[in-house]
């Protein structure tokens, strides 16, 4: 009898070592599976904390967000103001002498001779045109129909149109001027009957002497 109850015994405390680590173990494998799938709040500060800033997630930079969205700027760069060269001034130059009067638009309202003879010459001009290439006006030309001879000879005042061209520049007392070296005319309401045949005004006529002294710089 005595025998059988330390049997028991031996058995219960047996079994009681058993249960017991039988605990131990599953609460210690239900704790570890806890503390991986929801770690405490606590623990989660701690790691924050202790963790390199390079390893923490951060927001995107808004700063980088805005200089990839920002669009191109259309201001020009900051530099010195553009140096703009003032544009040529081209005379017509009275009887074709470069060393007599020079004019310019506005120019021939009280009579510009032509010719150095005065046997052609330009009155009450307007230019609409006068830049570095051309010039183009209407008036009035006196010609001279130099009948019996130039000196003797009647003026007759037409309506004309006319285009100065072919700008050259030439060395006058050391400095350079432009100076037109073709005359074109158009007579809208045609010449008298003393300007025909041989008698007809050349058109267009050129300053020779002009352009025989055109130069490309000045000493």
């Amino acid at each position: 009898m005595t025998r059988s109850l330390l049997t028991v015994a031996a058995s219960t405390a047996a079994l009681a070592v058993l249960l017991a680590g039988c605990g131990g173990a599953t609460s210690t494998v239900v704790g570890a599976a806890l503390s991986s799938t929801a770690p405490s709040a606590s623990a989660s500060a701690s790691a924050s904390a202790s963790a390199p800033a390079s390893a923490q997630a951060a927001p995107p930079s808004t700063s980088a967000l805005a200089s990839t969205s920002a669009p191109p700027s259309t201001s020009a760069p900051a530099g010195p103001a553009a140096t703009q060269t003032p544009a040529r001034v081209v005379y017509l130059a009275e009887g074709g002498s470069v060393g007599g009067t020079n004019v310019r638009a506005p120019a021939c309202e009280a009579g510009c001779p032509l010719s150095g003879d005065a046997t052609t010459s330009l009155w009450d001009m307007t230019w609409p045109t006068w830049n570095s290439a051309v010039a183009a006006g209407t008036g009035t030309e006196k010609l001279d129909d130099c009948t019996p001879n130039c000196a003797a000879g009647t003026l007759h005042a037409v309506r004309v149109t006319v285009t100065l061209s072919r700008p050259v520049m030439v060395c006058v007392a050391g400095t350079g001027r432009w100076f037109w070296t073709r005359v074109s005319f158009t007579w809208p309401g045609g010449l008298p009957a003393a300007f025909s045949g041989a008698n007809a005004p050349l058109n267009p006529f050129d300053y020779a002497d002009i352009t025989a002294q055109s130069a490309k710089s000045c000493p």
